[in-house]
């Protein structure tokens, strides 16, 4: 174990104190974790940890006595900590992060975008550049619930890809936005940046935008990948085979969840968002909690055979998590996965839960329960027709606003001789009536209409992604509202794929610029043509 050379608690208590600028003792495990991540031979394992609601007391005191049982340990290379998971606040995660790392264990700490501005995510990466955090996961987050005085506001002003754009600049010393600016300039930072993808969703339309968004992803500056959680080994081979497919060169970690009963209850009913278990698995747990122990060892060997599956399979790691687990139970899950890894095909059936009715996107291998390297054409299957909203506004947008229009040049000297005197206020006007009342228009003056298969982003997604979707839905249905709201993108992906069309994956869309706010995007729109 490495012992540092300055604490935690000089870095919090001692005024004055200066974090050394050279190399420090307790930033060198950091660099064992991205050399074990990208390094072939080796198998990378990691720990979830997840903060309650409290700076202090028997919560945080058991994150810390595990991470000090890991940290000696030693086969953990890092632990990853989570940013108020589930939507609910908790203890920030940079704070038990330096006390980690100060322990001789590298973290990952989550990076989201639901609480955050995009100044505020800038200030807060700085400082934990200056901590030496720079492991990342970088998400979207869940949807914020119930705190002070009520629900709070979502802010999302960043999407997971923006936000990876955001810290990849970061990582040259210089954001685009003061290109201009020549003096606008700082010490690059140098953060090692995690995303999130999931295989485990039932529809096409849903499984197909996660590997569209991440491509985004990638292209945003992506340098590692972590599947979401589930129980089906032919679903986490999935992920291998769709990387190595469309050329994503990303070493990437398997989800291992160990659930507790109560846990995958919720996460059986639908109440966990982005989360699955399945009706079978849901079954086999709950005659397993017949048992003496409630089934905890049955579902910590379940953990061990899917640790011995993914290593099989060729991931470059996994990432372990679960509620409530000890070291004990962690190092019972390794041994037994060490164990069972000679004869990691045999245990495939033993992980194979996903419904009949779930989509795939390889053809099923029925020698080895796993894929067959071709795929199943998703993409060809039948969709609704298109609306007639869409019908009429794309061909609005074509006469209009595309450069070879029809109308396009007497639109564009209408609308900017609009502009100055007041008169811009008018057309905002006029513009926001008609777009309220066709696409319960938010009147942010940066329309992405068409773009996004005439649907507006503002109103339609609870996150306002402009990138993709979050990882929430669930049978076609919007996280924040299940039953009521089909996902946003889902319609998008719909309509596209009707149309013909196909979203643009190596195109980051930029995030909404405020300053636009109640302007009129048509005034905005031929003011950047001209």
């Amino acid at each position: 174990m490495v012992t540092p050379t300055n604490t935690a608690l000089k870095a919090l208590g001692k005024p004055g104190y200066e974090p050394p600028r050279g190399p420090c003792l307790y930033l060198l495990p950091q660099m064992n974790f991205k050399q074990s991540l990208y390094n072939p031979a080796e198998f990378t394992l990691t720990f979830e940890l997840v903060p309650n609601r409290a700076g202090h007391g028997h919560g945080q005191n058991r994150i810390l006595k595990l991470a000090r049982q890991a940290a000696a340990d030693g086969r953990l290379r890092a632990v990853s900590i989570t940013e108020n998971a589930g939507g609910h606040p908790a203890l920030s995660p940079e704070v038990l992060g330096i006390e980690i790392q100060a322990m001789g264990l590298p973290v990952i700490s989550h990076f989201s975008c639901k609480d955050k501005n995009r100044n505020q995510m800038e200030s807060l990466l700085f400082g934990w550049d200056r901590a030496g955090l720079q492991n990342l996961l970088v998400i979207s987050g869940d949807y914020p619930q119930h705190g002070y005085c009520g629900k709070p506001k979502p802010v999302f002003d960043l999407d997971s890809v923006q936000a990876l754009d955001l810290i990849s600049q970061m990582n040259t010393g210089q954001i685009e936005c003061l290109s201009k600016n020549k003096g606008m300039t700082f010490q690059p930072t140098t953060f090692l940046k995690g995303v999130a993808v999931s295989p485990f969703k039932f529809l096409p339309q849903e499984l197909l935008f996660q590997y569209m968004k991440l491509h985004r992803k990638a292209v945003a500056g992506a340098d590692y990948i972590i599947t979401q959680l589930g129980f089906d080994a032919r679903k986490f081979e999935e992920v291998l085979l769709y990387t190595r497919l469309a050329g994503l060169d990303l070493p990437i970690l398997g989800n291992v969840f160990i659930p507790s009963m109560k846990v995958a209850g919720l996460m059986y009913r639908g109440e966990v968002p982005g989360c699955v278990i399945t009706e079978s698995l849901y079954n086999d747990m709950r005659r397993e909690a017949n048992s003496a122990d409630n089934g905890k060892r049955a579902r910590l060997l379940r953990g061990a055979k899917l640790l011995a599956i993914l290593q099989g399979l060729g991931y470059a790691g996994a990432h372990i998590g679960g509620p409530g687990l000890t070291f004990a139970d962690l190092d019972l899950v390794m041994n037994e996965a060490a164990e069972m890894a000679a004869d990691w095909r045999g245990l495939i059936p033993d992980l194979s839960y996903w419904p009949v009715d779930g989509c795939y996107f390889f053809e099923s291998d029925p020698h080895t329960g796993l894929n067959l390297n071709q795929e199943a054409g998703l993409d060809k299957l039948p969709l609704p027709a298109l609306p007639l909203s869409y019908r009429l506004s794309h061909f609005v947008h074509q006469v209009f606003f595309e450069p070879d229009g029809a109308l396009y040049r007497p639109t564009s000297k209408i609308c900017l001789s609009m502009e100055g005197g007041g008169r811009e206020k008018i057309l905002a006007n006029i513009e926001h009536i008609i777009k309220l009342l066709i696409y319960d228009c938010q009147n942010c003056g940066d329309c992405r209409l068409s773009d996004l298969a005439y649907l507006c982003p503002q109103s339609g997604c609870a996150k306002y992604m402009l990138n993709g979707p979050c990882g929430g839905s669930r049978d076609g249905w919007c996280e924040v509202y299940p039953g009521r709201k089909r996902c946003f993108w889902v319609l998008v992906y719909e309509r596209l794929t009707a149309h013909g069309l196909s979203f643009a994956q190596n195109i980051i869309a930029p995030p909404r610029d405020w300053s636009l706010n109640k302007t009129s995007s048509w005034l905005n729109f031929f003011a950047n043509q001209a």
